[in-house]
C-alpha cells in the first residue's frame, strides 16, 4: 500500500450539475484523485487500473471557498448534419469567441492537503498502480508524461506530492456511511453523464474508507457482458 501526501494552494472540483454557476465539491472526488494518480505515472487510458482502492483524507480544516468571476467557453459538442453545418461556416474546430464565451462565477478551493493511501491489491493489470507510483516518486526520469500535474482543474498545479509524513498532521479520514452528508463522484461518464456516486462522513481509518474505482453497472455494460458470457 501507499501512503501519499498532496498539497494544492488553488484548485476547484467542479460538481457534476453545476451549470453557469461553477460551485465546487468541498473535498476531492475519488474520480479526480484516481485521474491525478493517472497523470503522476502518465498513464493515459482510464480503465487500465481498475480495479484498485483509494482511502482519501483531509488535513487541517475544510479548505477555504473564495467566489471569482471568470470568463468561459460554452459550446456543444455538434454531430451530423449540425457539426457540418458549424464546420462549413466557421472551419474545423474554430468556436468563435464571441458566441460561446461568457463570464461566469466559479468556486476556488485554497490550501487543499490531502492523503490518499492506495491499494492495488484487487488490480488485474500487470504492474500494478502502486509500483507506478513508487517508480514515478523515486525516479521520474522513467516516467513519461506531459503537462502540469494539476488536482482538478488543469489550473490547479500542485506544490507537491509525496510519502505522508506524521508531521504533517492528523488525517480526517472519509468514511462510507449511506447517511453522510458529504455526496461524492465515484466514476463520471463524460459522454452519457451518468456515473456512481457515494456518500462519506468523518471518521477514523477503517474499512469502510477504501473505495473501489469501478466502471458504472449500466444497461449497456450488462448486456456487453451477458454477450461475452453467451459466446
Amino acid at each position: 500500500m501507499t501512503l501519499l501526501y498532496i498539497e494544492c494552494p488553488c484548485t476547484s472540483f467542479p460538481r457534476s450539475f453545476a451549470r453557469d454557476y461553477k460551485e465546487t465539491y468541498l473535498y476531492p472526488p475519488p474520480s479526480t484523485i484516481y485521474g491525478f494518480l493517472l497523470s503522476l505515472v502518465g498513464e493515459e487510458n482510464l480503465t487500465t487500473h481498475l480495479g484498485v482502492e483509494l482511502a482519501l483524507g483531509i488535513i487541517g480544516d475544510d479548505p477555504a471557498i473564495s467566489r471569482i468571476v471568470r470568463k468561459q467557453r460554452h459550446h456543444k459538442f455538434a454531430i451530423g448534419q449540425e457539426a457540418k453545418k458549424r464546420i462549413a461556416k466557421y472551419g474545423e474546430g474554430v468556436y468563435p469567441s464571441s458566441n460561446f464565451s461568457k463570464l461566469n462565477h466559479q468556486e476556488l478551493l485554497t490550501n487543499v492537503r490531502i492523503v490518499v493511501q492506495v491499494n492495488s491489491h484487487q488490480e488485474t493489470a500487470s504492474i500494478k498502480l502502486t509500483e507506478r507510483i513508487s517508480i514515478a516518486l523515486s525516479t521520474p526520469s522513467q516516467i513519461t508524461r506531459f503537462g502540469g500535474l494539476s488536482l482538478g482543474e488543469s489550473n490547479g498545479l500542485v506544490n507537491g506530492v509525496r510519502s505522508y509524513r506524521e508531521s504533517d498532521g492528523t488525517i480526517r479520514w472519509l468514511v462510507k456511511d449511506k447517511r453522510g452528508l458529504i455526496g461524492l463522484p465515484i466514476w463520471i461518464n463524460r459522454t452519457t453523464g451518468q456515473g456512481t456516486f457515494q456518500r462519506f462522513s468523518f471518521g477514523d481509518f477503517c474499512s469502510d474508507c477504501w473505495v473501489s474505482i469501478k466502471l458504472p453497472v449500466s444497461k449497456s455494460n450488462t448486456k456487453l457482458s451477458k454477450s461475452k458470457a453467451s459466446k
